[in-house]
Order: C-alpha cells, then sequence, then structure tokens
C-alpha cells in the first residue's frame, strides 16, 4: 500500500483557547513527519491486549511505499495483540517533530512485498531475514525464529513541534 497526502490542519484552534499556536502558516507538511519515521532508529508501538489494555513496546521502523512497517514475532505480546486487534499507534520522537501515528495494523503477505520489507531492514539496520515458503525468519538467531511484518496504515497523526507550540493533525483517507 502507498500512503497518499493526508490532509494537514492545525491540531487547535484559537476557540479552544490553548497555549500552542493556532496560526495555520504554522501547520506541518506530511512530508515532514516522513522524515521522521524515516531517520528514527526505534520508536515505540502500542497495541491493544484481549482484556483493553494499553502494551507498548520500542521497535524498529521502515518505511515501504511510505507506509511505516515493523517486524514482531507472531507469538509475541505485540504480535497477538495485532493478530486480534489492528488498533496501534506509533510514536517517535525526532530532532524537529515528535510524532504520534495512530492506524491500523495488517501482516505483510505475499513473497514480493515481504521482500521488500526486508530488504528495507537490511538496508536501514543491516538485520538481514530468510523469505521461505511465505514465512520470515532470523537466520542469524539460534532456531531461526519466525517473525512477521506488519504494515500500520495510518488513520491520523499528530505532530507536535520542537519548540513546544505547534500542533499538527494529519487525517488519511481510506
Amino acid at each position: 500500500m502507498t500512503v497518499g497526502t493526508p490532509i494537514a490542519e492545525l491540531l487547535f484552534q484559537p476557540k479552544d483557547a490553548t497555549p500552542f499556536d493556532t496560526d495555520v502558516a504554522t501547520v506541518k507538511p506530511w512530508s515532514q513527519a516522513v522524515s521522521c519515521l524515516r531517520s528514527a532508529h526505534r520508536c515505540w508501538l502500542s497495541t491493544v491486549r484481549p482484556d483493553g489494555r494499553p502494551h507498548a513496546a520500542p521497535v524498529m521502523l521502515v518505511l515501504v511505499d511510505g507506509a511505516p512497517c515493523v517486524a514482531s514475532r507472531p507469538a509475541s505480546r505485540k504480535g497477538r495483540n495485532l493478530a486480534r486487534n489492528p488498533h496501534s499507534v506509533l510514536t517517535v520522537g525526532g530532532e524537529d517533530l515528535d510524532l504520534v501515528v495512530e492506524g491500523n495494523a495488517h501482516q505483510v503477505a505475499g513473497d514480493a512485498a515481504l521482500r521488500r520489507v526486508a530488504a528495507a531492514f537490511a538496508t536501514k539496520y543491516g538485520w538481514t531475514f530468510d523469505i521461505r515458503d511465505g514465512q520470515v525468519h532470523d537466520e542469524s538467531l539460534p532456531g531461526s525464529p519466525r517473525y512477521a511484518f506488519y504494515e500500520i496504515s495510518p488513520v491520523q497523526a499528530f505532530g507536535y513541534g520542537a519548540d513546544g507550540l505547534t500542533a499538527t493533525r494529519w487525517r488519511f483517507h481510506h
């Protein structure tokens, strides 16, 4: 999936009586958020446990066709949470933008798509995966454990400027 250009708008309006800047000129372009995601070495993935409690864990992030992708073992807490409930949140702290991306995660399938995500992980982190029979494995670990790639389809995102005074919301069309 290719992530399209979202609608960018101020998060707060003057009527909200907030300390955040309400000048529309402070709205950040989505390209700045993409740069933040691309440069992040690590981010946090929040998922929902079966009983409704949140779960957060650090993950490595790659972009494939503009879509954020993460890797996890399917049997991990986050993998089991995503199998049951795709609602998730990625958070990234950048130098000029703190970013929150709310979306729905789905497991990447198909050898071609899996290979593209694996290539992105190898390029960015040097983390290599082997794709065999539609399955993702990490051959560098004992027992060649199985992994899954999850693509996060953004629903909306929030960007907070390093100045602490600007905030942008991006809304995606699906």
